[in-house]
């Protein structure tokens, strides 16, 4: 059994994100929330959201034990791109991509 939280276009880019998913994968849940609160990156913010989302969805949909998660999977997707203008000089126009990001945590607990 497994509980899963998706997050879906997160405005930030994927590649921010990807680093820290990379230092909660297969961590136990507890301690993943820990990694995310003390990690100075601006993606820990978004993901620690959806690890809560996670652990309140097995704990209440599931029912099960929220001392024996762990980080199963946990992997981001490209969303699309938000595409904006910025005027430069002799009246050219730049372009900025704000990229988004589709988040998924899958939770599940430990075989003892």
């Amino acid at each position: 059994m497994e509980a899963k939280a998706n997050g879906t276009f997160v405005r930030i880019a994927p590649r921010k994100v990807k680093i820290v998913l990379d230092l909660i994968r297969n961590q136990p849940a507890d301690k993943a929330m820990a990694i995310l609160q003390y990690t100075p990156k601006a993606a820990c913010e978004e993901v620690s959201k959806l690890l809560k989302s996670a652990m309140a969805n097995a704990e209440n949909n599931h029912d099960m034990d929220v001392s024996r998660l762990y980080v199963a999977e946990c992997y981001v997707n490209q969303g699309p791109t938000l595409k904006r203008i910025r005027p430069r000089d002799k009246g050219r126009a730049y372009r900025i991509n704000k990229k988004t990001s589709h988040i998924t945590l899958v939770l599940r607990e430990t075989e003892e």
